[in-house]
């Protein structure tokens, strides 16, 4: 029987992981065929650099430059090299608070991947779950796409919706996203996964 080849992945975040942490369980529990090499933080003190260390995964800190929305080219250009050195496959980010540029793009075509809390293309931008209770929408949900130099931007690969109620607020309805996006965001992963097994067995490695 052909042993299942782990996908390398690195993951990116800025704040508390609760993405991070639902895709290192998947990976614990043996349900994700993926390995997680790094998990990398611009901010020095963000828990989900705590999460990685919980789950026994290397993490760094980079410092992002002075830049509020992206990092410096030079810092951009260290962290490829980060995610290189630890052979990483596919990039995830799990509430990366930066926009990605050429250095990033240019070393993983179509292999950076990230999760929004909205069905994009509407609300693109920071707390969309606020943003669409304020338009009046009677739903929302989550979005996987793929990652390109605009801000929550790129090809879609998968959505999930979710109903807003009457008498939510935007945390009773960011909480629900957050569920939806624990299921989905591993499950796209996963998918990820299988592709990288089936290449495997094609050249025989």
């Amino acid at each position: 029987m052909t042993q299942t080849k782990r996908l390398p992945i690195g993951i990116l975040g800025s704040g508390k992981g609760s993405n991070c942490r639902a895709i290192l369980e998947r990976i614990q529990s043996g349900d994700l065929a993926a390995e997680a090499r790094l998990v990398v933080s611009d901010v020095l003190d963000a828990p989900i650099l705590d999460l990685a260390r919980e789950f026994g995964v290397a993490n760094a800190y980079l410092p992002p430059g002075r830049f509020r929305t992206r990092l410096e080219p030079e810092r951009e250009e260290q962290l490829v090299q980060m995610l290189r050195d630890a052979g990483v496959e596919l990039v995830v980010l799990a509430g990366f608070m930066r926009v990605l540029h050429e250095p990033m793009l240019k070393a993983f075509p179509r292999g950076i991947i990230n999760i929004h809390p909205s069905l994009l293309p509407k609300f693109p931008g920071l707390e969309a779950w606020k943003q669409a209770l304020t338009a009046g929408e009677t739903a929302t949900g989550c979005t996987v796409h793929y990652v390109d130099e605009q801000i929550d931007h790129g090809k879609i690969l998968a959505q999930k919706e979710v109903i807003i109620l009457p008498n939510d607020t935007a945390e009773s309805l960011h909480a629900r996203i957050q569920e939806l996006e624990h299921d989905l965001y591993p499950s796209i992963i996963g998918e990820f996964c299988k592709k990288y097994n089936e290449s495997k067995k094609q050249v025989g490695s």
